[in-house]
């Protein structure tokens, strides 16, 4: 059964938004109360956090479809709707966030680190917060907009300052558990460690992490073994230590034919090259190892490595190895850059950004693309007239309709607003700005403008009037 894993797929959705409410409010004896339709709630984030009881990928590895709540949808009353619960994802200190490309998203080392995976859709306005001088009672609300939905992928890259790397059975875990407080599964087979174990070692005022990273093989690098597997690891590691088996049984193997090998997997790998290397020449608490310690320790020496013999079973030489890293840790860290001030950096939008652009494809469909007219185009409920011309009324603000026909459109032509897998298409028409206009006076209700000039009052009267007589004098009792 599955214990650790370090790499998972995650499909997330954050939470829709909730609906706006067009509703009337009513009182006996007020019909005509004005327009009372709340707003609708704000969908669920869905939020990645750094918890440090969290030590492995497991969970979604089990269950990668996590999606938060959806905002309610607004209520007659002016009563806007519940916002929907965040959903928040506990991961262990060194995950990295990544889509589906492989791009780095983020990369979450400290405890309370946060990143928002994926952002929650708006609630849609009722029609109390659309009504306008213009507009006095909107008989339509705008939708919730979908919550982002994303696969993400998490890959735990260990957070330590000591890699411990080597051929299986060199000991490896045998020195982390006379190192530090660390209990690793021990046994006398190959690849005994199936994840990285990880323990801390008091060196003097320095204290540092350790990590044992399973044993790596010829191949490593290109999948062979569970060395690829765990390779990622050692990335965050400071100082690299070979651990070199001198007591092995293989008689075509020897420490300074290992460290060859290693060294080359750790270059097909990439990204390691700079990180401060010991030699750690391992079991030699046996009378050949000892011996065997002593013929390579010279060739080591001379290819400019620090060589420590050492013994997990007698304690040889490990208080000389925890103080050796403990100065190279303590160098590591100094060398780190510190971390600056957090400083908010604000971007205006430069003066002649519409905010939107216009582009004419090669099949001769104009395609309009930008934050507002496509959040706009996913608001509108297109069943319903009146905000169909809302929506055209705020395109033709916007300037979408001169670009339009700044961009050689003629009418008939199609013009889609959003991305190619998610768009509304329609066809233009030229008069659209002029019908923008009269379909933004929709919702108005003389009955509720008593400032309305007495004039144009009677105008409208009259203009009922002399329609009224128009149809009368066209009708024909015996047709």
């Amino acid at each position: 059964m599955t214990t650790f894993v370090d790499r998972v797929e995650l499909h997330i959705a954050a939470g829709n938004g909730g609906h706006g409410c067009a509703s009337v409010h009513r009182e006996k004896f007020k019909p005509l109360g004005g327009p009372d339709g709340g707003n609708g709630g704000r969908g669920g984030d869905v939020v990645l956090t750094v918890d440090p009881d969290v030590t492995t990928l497991l969970e979604y590895h089990h269950g990668p479809h996590r999606k938060a709540t959806n905002g309610k949808p607004g209520a007659g009353g002016h009563r806007t709707g519940a916002d929907g619960q965040d959903l928040v994802l506990p991961v262990p200190d060194g995950t990295v966030v990544l889509d589906r490309q492989g791009n780095v998203l983020a990369d979450l080392v400290g405890p309370g680190t946060t990143f928002v995976a994926g952002r929650g859709g708006r609630g849609g306005l009722g029609n109390a917060a659309l009504a306008s001088a213009r507009r006095k009672a909107p008989g339509f609300a705008l939708l919730g907009e979908p919550g982002e939905a994303r696969d993400i992928v998490l890959e735990l890259k260990t957070v330590a300052d000591v890699a411990l790397v080597g051929y299986p059975s060199a000991g490896k875990s045998s020195l982390i558990s006379v190192l530090s407080a660390a209990k690793p599964k021990i046994a006398d087979y190959p690849f005994t460690t199936l994840v990285p174990n990880l323990g801390v070692v008091t060196a003097g005022s320095t204290v540092y992490t350790v990590a044992d990273v399973p044993g790596l093989i010829p191949g490593a690098s290109e999948g062979k073994g569970l060395g690829l597997e765990f390779l990622r690891h050692v990335e965050r590691c400071s100082v690299l230590v070979h651990v070199l088996d001198c007591a092995t049984l293989e008689s075509d193997r020897d420490p300074a034919a290992d460290l060859d090998v290693i060294e080359a997997e750790l270059a097909a790998y990439g990204g390691l090259q700079d990180r401060p290397r010991l030699v750690v020449l391992n079991k030699t608490d046996v009378p050949d190892g000892q011996d065997l310690a002593d013929i390579v320790r010279p060739d080591l020496e001379a290819r400019g490595y620090r060589v420590f013999d050492v013994s997990a079973v007698s304690r040889k030489g490990l208080k000389e190895l925890s103080f050796a890293l403990a100065s190279l840790v303590a160098e590591a860290r100094a060398a780190a850059p510190r971390e600056e001030a957090t400083r908010i950096v604000i971007r205006p939008q430069a003066v002649d950004d519409a905010g939107f652009t216009v582009t004419r494809e090669a099949d001769g469909m104009f395609r309009v693309r930008g934050e507002k007219p496509e959040r706009w185009v996913r608001q509108t409920d297109f069943n319903n007239d009146e905000a169909v011309g809302y929506l055209a009324d705020r395109l033709n603000r916007l300037g979408v309709e001169d670009e339009l026909l700044k961009a050689g459109a003629r009418e008939g032509d199609g013009v889609a607003i959003g991305p190619e897998d998610n768009a509304v298409v329609f066809d233009w028409e030229p008069s659209m700005a002029a019908g923008a206009e009269m379909l933004g006076r929709r919702g108005e209700d003389h009955r509720l403008d008593p400032l309305r000039p007495a004039a144009q009052r009677r105008r409208d009267r009259e203009a009922e009037r002399d329609e009224a007589q128009r149809a009368y004098e066209g009708f024909d009792p015996f047709d």
